[in-house]
């Protein structure tokens, strides 16, 4: 089992260092399917639609992964997750990754945001996150993701209807007030 796993991290590796390494590389025949609802290049119109550009590879494969295997559920992703290949969804994480995402159009509220910047630092967030919240490897960016995506996924891990995530974010987003999920909404909005 230990020799699948690392033969399957040395083919989203090689995949990744690919595509990441030219990022103006063609999008894979997949990507089609995502563009429909994430935007051709991850960037989706304003809305609760995550932004997938700039997000780590490694995040976008596992979730991909997750939709496919009942871990996660979304009633389109689910769908679309069951006929991508391992290959496929390794592409896909790779593209997406290597793309640029744009800043968002959010009027976050000043106050809003220093009660969120104060609360991640309570709830030590950038010790997965990282500081900027740019994410690493499993644990994704969430730097300037949308705000309706943001606040949907805090809630349903706080709601326990989101646990692909081995307990960590339920445990925190459980401590979280639904004023504390609001201020967390605009401070991650500000950051790039």
């Amino acid at each position: 089992m230990k020799i699948k796993n690392l033969i399957v991290l040395g083919s989203l590796f090689a995949a990744t260092s690919v595509l990441a390494a030219d990022p103006a590389a063609e999008a894979p025949p997949k990507a089609a399917l995502c563009a429909a609802c994430h935007g051709p290049d991850g960037n989706p119109p304003p809305g609760p639609i995550p932004i997938l550009a700039g997000q780590t590879a490694r995040y976008l494969y596992l979730e991909l992964r997750d939709f496919k295997e009942d871990r996660r559920a979304d009633p389109v992703m689910s769908v679309i997750a069951k006929d991508l290949s391992k290959s496929e969804m390794q592409e896909l994480a790779a593209y997406y990754s290597a793309r640029t995402p744009r800043s968002l159009d959010f009027k976050a509220d000043a106050a809003k945001v220093a009660l969120g910047r104060a609360k991640t630092d309570e709830t030590l967030c950038p010790m997965c996150h990282l500081g900027g919240f740019s994410g690493q490897n499993e644990i994704p960016r969430v730097a300037g993701q949308m705000p309706a995506y943001v606040r949907k996924q805090l809630l349903d891990f706080k709601a326990h209807r989101r646990t692909n995530d081995a307990g960590n974010m339920t445990s925190v987003a459980g401590t979280l007030s639904d004023e504390d999920i609001e201020n967390l909404v605009h401070y991650i909005a500000t950051l790039n």
